[in-house]
């Protein structure tokens, strides 16, 4: 199972490069181009820390349900981060991004989705990186 969550990691990171570097394309025809770069950005990097996760997943030692529930937190974090950046590029949300949505701003329905997004992204990405961090600690 390890071996495929392994694989599955670094080709959703992979995917998730993709759709960053498509979002690049498509920066100039969103509301707000400069949170269009961030969801560019947000994909790239993203990828990266899927690939990164996925090449270093045989050394992250957790038990239970833990590599589970980390292999999802990671994979929910990383592309609802490059979405809801996505989002509100297209809909020019300015909500908890005050440089990037300066000048900006949405519908308080629309604002309200970016802000849920951004702040479950928050709390999946910071769980994942603890639950990596617990998992790669040094072993007596």
């Amino acid at each position: 199972m390890s071996d495929e969550r392994q694989r599955r990691l670094i080709w959703h990171g992979m995917f998730l490069f993709l759709l960053g570097l498509l979002t690049g394309f498509a920066e100039p025809h969103f509301s707000n181009p400069r949170m269009g770069l961030a969801a560019h950005l947000e994909g790239l990097m993203n990828g990266t820390f899927l690939i990164a996760l996925g090449a270093a997943w045989h050394h992250v030692r957790l038990s239970g349900r833990m590599p589970t529930v980390t292999f999802w937190l990671a994979l929910y974090g990383t592309y609802a981060n490059w979405a809801t950046t996505t989002l509100a590029a297209i809909v020019g949300a300015n909500s908890l991004s005050l440089i990037t949505g300066a000048g900006h701003s949405a519908p308080p329905l629309q604002e309200t989705i970016v802000t849920l997004g951004f702040v479950t992204v928050g709390m999946a990405i910071l769980a994942t990186a603890l639950l990596a961090l617990w998992g790669l600690r040094r072993r007596l």
